[in-house]
């Protein structure tokens, strides 16, 4: 008998373990296809208490370095540490937090999961800790493959290069497929969709007397460079000399392009192109939310320090998603009774 939607969606719900989960990003995209999280690490409380708030409540403050055996999942996602690896970064390759990735291994060998995902920045592909990884998922049997995919082409309204290791047990995994419309720009995901003054994430800091004066100097599209031509008595000395470098940090958006790579500190002018495209302010945690793809439905936890950093330590939802639909289509094509019509209606 032919199965409705329905039946598929509850007969197929694959469980994951999401591994370093931050604020839940991932584990929304995944959820948001059709899995079910059936658990979720991080040591950040404030993140993990908004995982529990926006997410699923199996979310817990813990160490990834000691593995659960009495929780079954088919999936195991991991987003650890990119610091060392990241071009925005020092990439120092001392960086003890490097080393966390290896655990992935330990929870794979415990678990046996069909497929497990390892996202990171594209330059964690050239360290000797992705080299090991791969080779001890390899030992344990699964086929890996790497997709450096950009978030731009997978309806985020960002620029964002992630890396995605992929080993599997069900076959070879499909690549994302890429939209075929136009980048999402800022004006898309922020200017026309209007913010409700009483999000209470729709705050940003309180611009010093000096700031202000800089963000009234940058025109639009504008930044640093501007301010060294135009206005030398607002930069320090520091900056002299300095005109062709470093030209997106004190930065206006363009309204009509994708965001640059929304970071932990977007809270911050000097970080980088933050700076509203039309108003003298950074961007608002509501916005940069956006930009990431978070429902305005979500409220993250913390001071706006720590939800910055929630926000820019996910992965963009869209980009998420990409890859949670291949990921289920490889589970569910495994199974012989599930038709191609039926991973649509599931998925």
């Amino acid at each position: 008998m032919k199965q409705d939607g329905s039946q598929i969606g509850e007969r197929f719900r694959p469980s994951f373990i999401d591994l370093f989960c931050g604020a839940g990003l991932l584990s929304h995209a995944f959820k948001s296809v059709g899995f079910r999280p059936a658990l979720a690490i991080d040591l950040d409380k404030k993140a993990i208490q908004s995982y529990r708030n926006n997410v699923a409540k199996c979310a817990e403050v813990a160490d990834v370095r000691t593995v659960r055996t009495d929780v079954l999942a088919e999936v195991v996602v991991a987003g650890p540490p990119c610091q060392g690896f990241s071009t925005l970064g020092r990439r120092d390759p001392q960086d003890l937090r490097n080393q966390l990735g290896l655990s992935v291994l330990e929870w794979t060998s415990a678990l046996n999961p069909k497929i497990v995902v390892i996202e990171n920045v594209p330059g964690f592909t050239n360290s000797h800790w992705f080299d090991q990884i791969s080779q001890g998922l390899r030992s344990q049997g699964y086929e890996t493959q790497v997709f450096i995919l950009d978030a731009i082409k997978y309806g985020a309204a960002q620029k964002r290069g992630r890396a995605f290791t992929i080993g599997s047990r069900v076959g070879r995994v499909s690549m994302p497929t890429p939209r075929k419309s136009r980048p999402r720009t800022f004006r898309d995901v922020v200017l026309n969709r209007p913010i409700n003054v009483d999000d209470p994430m729709h705050v940003w800091p309180i611009p010093s007397a000096l700031a202000m004066e800089r963000f009234q100097a940058i025109p639009e599209r504008g930044g640093k460079r501007d301010l060294i031509i135009n206005r030398p008595d607002l930069c320090p000395q520091s900056w002299q000399g300095l005109i062709g470098e470093a030209t997106d940090v004190w930065g206006r958006i363009d309204a009509d392009q994708p965001a640059n790579t929304v970071r932990c500190s977007f809270i911050n002018p000097s970080k980088g192109r933050y700076i509203h495209p039309f108003e003298n302010r950074v961007l608002s945690l509501r916005e940069g939310a956006r930009l990431q793809g978070i429902p305005d439905t979500w409220v993250l936890v913390g001071e706006p320090t720590p939800v910055a950093r929630q926000i820019g330590n996910g992965v963009p939802i869209a980009l998420g998603r990409a890859i949670a639909k291949v990921i289920m289509k490889a589970i569910l094509q495994k199974d012989e009774s599930v038709s191609e019509a039926n991973y649509s209606a599931a998925a």
